[in-house]
């Protein structure tokens, strides 16, 4: 994954400024025609997904975008934010585990953020966790 569109790195901040977990960028362009990109996130409880759900429309606002619509907010297990060409989802442990989105689209090229810090990796590799400590990854945005 190359460049990825300052609405998304928007996106990304946003869910780490609230401590969003295993955020993942998949890169849909070539993958599926509804999209282009789709961030996954987890959060630890519904009000952390609520408020990981109203940072993100919040910091995109600031821009001048606003969602087509917002999925899942009253229980919090799995919200979709739709962008149109950005698809946000941010679910809970075990809605995360069950539905595996980025299993689902093991061909898409992929971008892993863990702990602030993030990796690149080709389509179809394993996940893979920084640990603590280990140098920041960098890309041309």
């Amino acid at each position: 994954m190359q460049n990825i569109p300052k609405k998304v790195e928007i996106i990304i901040e946003a869910l780490q400024a609230k401590k969003g977990r295993d955020i993942i960028t998949l890169e849909m362009i070539e993958v599926m025609a509804a999209t282009d990109y789709m961030v996954i996130c987890t959060g630890e409880n519904p009000p952390q997904i609520r408020a990981l759900a109203g940072h993100v429309e919040m910091s995109l606002r600031e821009f001048g975008r606003r969602p087509m619509s917002i999925q899942g907010l009253n229980n919090a297990k799995w919200v979709l934010i739709d962008y149109g060409d950005v698809l946000v989802n941010i679910f809970d442990d075990e809605y995360r585990k069950y539905y595996e989105l980025e299993k689902l689209w093991l061909d898409a090229p992929r971008r892993v953020e863990s702990d602030a810090k993030q990796i690149e990796r080709p389509a179809g590799s394993q996940t893979m966790r920084l640990e603590k400590g280990t140098p920041k990854g960098t890309l041309d945005v």
